[in-house]
């Protein structure tokens, strides 16, 4: 699974779009006060491949649940999040 199936998967079983944020795939406007992301992030290098991070945005702060080297895994995870 990448970004554009998860995003759709979301979706399909009726998720508010308030309620997630996928970088450059789902970015509801006007910016909700809370949700829960998933976006790439820098590898350590801060070069080309990087991680996948899933967390929550509350209060204007992303707190990070978990980083994956995988992108798969990280929209598994968004998924049982949501759903």
């Amino acid at each position: 699974m990448d970004v554009g199936a998860v995003a759709a998967a979301l979706r399909a079983a009726g998720v508010a779009d308030g309620y997630y944020w996928i970088d450059g795939v789902h970015e509801p406007a006007p910016t909700p006060p809370d949700f829960v992301y998933l976006r790439r992030v820098d590898g350590a290098e801060g070069g080309e491949g990087g991680e996948w991070e899933v967390g929550t945005y509350e209060r204007g702060v992303h707190q990070p649940l978990a980083r994956y080297a995988d992108e798969s895994a990280a929209c598994a995870h968004l998924l049982r999040q949501l759903t």
